[in-house]
């Protein structure tokens, strides 16, 4: 069972801070660069966690259009060619070449509303060789879960939020119940206080 300083580690981020967020709007998702099959995959997991979470999904956000955009791509150079995305995403030319030296194969963006809760999330996966070798479940799966709350930037540095049952990838029931109580009416939309930490710990409790 996970306690709540094990929760609480997964919100503080590298600088110490506490910060916790959820989708505050429905999740309206666009993916780019992948094959109708892959695009299955991916909106096949963000559905499961949605219902997991018991958030919603749409397929239009009446402000932004879509809310959450995924980019499959090979070279970061790719981004800044995107019509309009350097009005998304700040500081987008910069960026990129951080994420160059850095040598990432992946990277979030997130905007928030007036309450701090998310309202848009760009995801961008550079697919090198590493996560070309990932089955496309996982690496949904993966993504979906890292982008559906605003996790520490350290928080599954060391274990990955899934796991292997039998020959499927699934997420950790942990994880899965963290999610759940992320959810929960009850719980502020965002927070910066680690005090959230135990209510989240006692949620997760009832939950697994």
């Amino acid at each position: 069972m996970m306690d709540a300083d094990e929760v609480e580690a997964l919100f503080t981020r590298s600088d110490g801070s506490f910060a916790f967020a959820r989708w505050g709007r429905p999740v309206a998702p666009v993916i780019f660069g992948v094959t109708d099959e892959t695009l299955a995959v991916v909106k096949g997991a963000l559905e499961a966690v949605m219902v997991l979470s018991g958030h919603q999904m749409l397929e239009t956000d009446p402000e932004l259009g879509s809310n959450m955009m995924v980019f499959f791509f090979s070279d970061w150079d790719e981004l800044p060619q995107v019509p309009g995305l350097d009005r998304l995403v700040n500081d987008l030319v910069p960026l990129v070449g951080r994420l160059k030296e850095q040598e990432a194969n992946q990277y979030r963006v997130f905007h928030f509303d007036g309450q701090g809760a998310i309202k848009a999330c760009f995801v961008f996966l550079r697919m090198d060789e590493h996560l070309s070798a990932v089955p496309a479940e996982t690496l949904a799966l993966s993504q979906v879960v890292q982008s559906v709350l605003l996790w520490s930037d350290l928080a599954f540095r060391d274990r990955s939020p899934l796991a292997v049952s039998g020959e499927k990838t699934i997420l950790r029931p942990d994880i899965a119940a963290l999610i759940r109580a992320a959810y929960d009416p009850a719980i502020p939309s965002a927070a910066t206080d680690p005090g959230l930490a135990l209510r989240l710990a006692a949620r997760v409790g009832l939950l697994q």
